[in-house]
């Protein structure tokens, strides 16, 4: 896939901060968040519950707003969009996977793919859905309803209608939260061969150190801040640095 027009980094923000509430109840869920997502890489975001890579997500991508700073997809500044401009954004260059797979039970696999398409009135690229397909590797089934297909199927559906838009991002929201081993292996082997065959800019947050070294980089979150980023992480690099940060957050306390 040619990615010329697109810029290097897919999306960043810039001295993000986002604080739910106010006064003495105020939670900062963002501390000053500075960090890009480069173009045709698969970035891990990790943290303990309540770290904030969650927000992080959904801040940068559209489908919350900041308190402070800015939030941008490829050159677009999210913050001076109109409501409008974000759900057409979020429509034609975003994709999104959550751990439901939200597939509609009365379609078949191919026209859940094509929805987003569908939705918006217009054909896709053919030979990109048809690369797309190939990857998600469920050629076979395409005739078939979500409700003939295992979880890992299901869910690498669900992933596959992400990338039919062609999307400049895909943001994955713990993906993989509610398979099972294989099934996991399954969808992650396919983001894997997203990035690596179709060129495709994956951020994904989980908690699981295995789905975080099928990405390129990890990112870890404490109290609304990055501390640490491995690159190329192993999950015995991961489990290694969620534990420094579990020991410094005991010494802290």
């Amino acid at each position: 896939m040619s990615t010329d027009t697109r810029t290097a980094t897919a999306a960043r923000v810039v001295d993000a901060s986002k604080v739910y509430g106010a006064g003495e109840t105020a939670v900062r869920a963002l501390d000053h968040v500075t960090v890009e997502f480069p173009a045709g890489r698969f970035t891990a975001i990790m943290g303990p519950s309540g770290s904030g890579k969650s927000t992080l997500m959904h801040c940068v991508a559209g489908l919350d707003t900041l308190t402070s700073g800015q939030a941008f997809v490829g050159g677009v500044d999210l913050g001076a969009c109109s409501d409008r401009e974000l759900t057409l954004l979020r429509r034609d260059r975003i994709g999104f996977v959550f751990q439901a797979f939200n597939l509609l039970p009365t379609l078949t696999v191919a026209e859940n793919i094509e929805l987003p398409l569908a939705l918006a009135g217009r054909a896709g690229d053919q030979q990109w859905i048809d690369g797309v397909i190939g990857a998600v590797a469920l050629g076979d089934r395409l005739g078939h309803r979500p409700t003939e297909l295992s979880g890992g199927q299901q869910q690498r559906v669900a992933v596959a209608r992400a990338l039919a838009t062609r999307p400049e991002i895909v943001f994955a929201d713990e993906p993989t939260g509610n398979l099972d081993t294989h099934a996991e292996a399954e969808v992650l082997t396919f983001l894997r061969r997203a990035v690596d065959e179709l060129g495709q800019s994956i951020v994904m947050v989980t908690h699981d150190p295995v789905a975080a070294s099928y990405a390129d980089s990890a990112l870890f979150l404490v109290d609304g801040r990055i501390v640490e980023r491995l690159e190329q992480p192993t999950q015995e690099r991961v489990l290694g640095a969620l534990g420094r940060l579990q020991g410094e957050a005991v010494d802290h306390a």
